[in-house]
């Protein structure tokens, strides 16, 4: 299947269900709970292949769905727990979309009701991750999120799985690379990959799917790019994003001006050049603010050396 056909199969996907039809004022019991934890998790996955100007409303969807649940429907107590640790996940996925499309104090909304949602349902994991998102979403407005991102390992700390505290480690890592903090970076990349390795028989929720040795290089790459260490972002950068899938578009278009930032930072501008325009290939049409944010970014950082051929087509192509 060509990549545009996969992705319009996916964005079929996520087309909501008639919410309407469903009723929401009788009694809820744990069968119920299980499938909207199971959908939750199909749902989760289109952000994989799609951008947050088209899965925001379906996030925000669930969101308003599950809301309505709890006030509507009759259910016990246990239950009315989990359906609010479920609202949290799905307010974190929505906030992330609205994050994506740009919408900045939308997501700030939506993480900040998460992390009360997950607090009152007794979830500390989700309540730290739910800072961790806005820790992460500070360091792309010129704020400091070493704070939150130090609170968000604590909060979570008494319940976090393997992969949920390497997921908050390495936004930790982030958050000190973009405060110029190497040392702080390198440690907590360094615990997110022990964290990896330590055997837990406890289930991993689903939220941290995604999480894996690839994901931890990813980030470490970028943090060396931000931290101008060419040396040590390049070849990290180049081995996982050679197996990246490029129906990820989104991402892999992002991971790549990682990559170019630190040709440049090694004086390598004709690469450099190179893989910002394979970022823009895969940019084209993607739904997210993001990646254009950031090839234009490493498109104006590359106009001094506008008088090499591969950078002056590139500048030409982008109008920049």
């Amino acid at each position: 299947m060509q990549r545009r056909e996969f992705i319009g199969a996916m964005a079929a996907l996520a087309i909501p269900l008639a919410r309407t039809e469903q009723p929401t004022a009788r009694r809820i019991g744990q069968s119920d709970v299980d499938e909207l934890r199971r959908r939750t998790a199909r749902l989760r996955r289109l952000d994989n292949v799609i951008g947050g100007a088209e899965t925001f409303p379906v996030y925000s969807a669930e969101v308003d769905f599950t809301q309505r649940l709890l006030r509507e429907s009759t259910h016990a107590t246990e239950i009315g727990q989990q359906l609010r640790a479920l609202l949290a996940e799905q307010q974190q996925q929505a906030g992330w979309a609205a994050f994506d499309h740009g919408q900045h104090a939308l997501a700030q909304r939506f993480y900040s009701d998460s992390r009360r949602a997950a607090e009152d349902a007794g979830v500390l994991d989700l309540a730290g991750n739910a800072l961790a998102y806005a820790a992460y979403q500070q360091t792309t407005t010129a704020q400091s999120g070493t704070a939150l991102a130090a609170d968000s390992c604590e909060i979570a700390r008494p319940m976090a799985t393997p992969k949920v505290n390497a997921l908050l480690l390495e936004r930790k890592a982030w958050a000190h690379a973009t405060a110029r903090e190497p040392q702080e970076a390198d440690r907590a990349l360094n615990l997110a990959r022990e964290a990896l390795q330590v055997r837990d028989d406890r289930p991993e929720p689903d939220w941290v799917f995604w999480v894996n040795d690839a994901e931890i290089d990813i980030m470490a790459g970028r943090c060396w790019t931000e931290l101008r260490r060419p040396l040590r972002a390049v070849p990290v950068l180049e081995r996982v994003l050679s197996g990246f899938d490029d129906t990820h578009a989104r991402d892999k278009a992002l991971y790549l001006t990682w990559l170019a930032t630190s040709y440049l930072h090694a004086h390598e501008i004709e690469q450099a050049a190179v893989t910002l325009a394979r970022a823009a290939d895969l940019a084209a049409g993607v739904s997210s603010v993001r990646p254009a944010a950031r090839i234009e970014t490493v498109a104006r950082q590359l106009t001094r050396y506008r008088s090499t051929a591969a950078v002056g087509d590139l500048l030409a192509r982008l109008e920049v």
